[in-house]
């Protein structure tokens, strides 16, 4: 990896939270450069996850004359494929929310428009929505599942 591109590569988790400036604008350049910059290190290290496990699934498939090795090597792969299609959905939504960055519509409620917050947006950079909609919304789907 070009040493440019390395300085550029974060592990989503070694980012520190934003420290908000007293005054700041709310959703202001320094918050969406540090929002882009952990959203893109979060899609990067689960792109690379898919590769690993493209790789492992590759090297380890062996045809085990012993059904029950086979029958564990099975389900190991089909935990492994199950996770990668979770992160595959993530990925997207990552991308859906790297969109509402460069139109300005990130760091709003889709339901009632309000600011989300910066403490819940480090928590789930991916949230659409404030923590009282998104309470209804869980108060909601529990009702309608019972």
């Amino acid at each position: 990896m070009p040493e440019s591109q390395a300085k550029t590569n974060f592990a989503f988790r070694d980012i520190p939270a934003y420290v908000e400036k007293k005054g700041e604008e709310y959703m202001g350049d320094d918050q969406r450069d540090h929002f882009r910059k952990l959203l893109h290190a979060w899609k990067h290290e689960l792109m690379e996850e898919v590769d690993r496990t493209v790789s492992h699934m590759k090297d380890e498939a062996s045809n085990f004359p012993d059904p029950a090795d086979r029958a564990s090597q099975e389900e190991e792969f089909s935990l492994e494929l199950r996770t990668r299609d979770r992160e595959r959905k993530l990925i997207k939504k990552i991308d859906s929310t790297l969109e509402l960055l460069e139109t300005d519509e990130y760091g709003y409620c889709e339901a009632c428009g309000v600011e989300i917050g910066v403490r819940r947006l480090e928590a789930r950079p991916t949230a659409t929505q404030c923590v009282d909609c998104k309470t209804i919304d869980e108060i909601k789907e529990k009702q309608t599942t019972l």
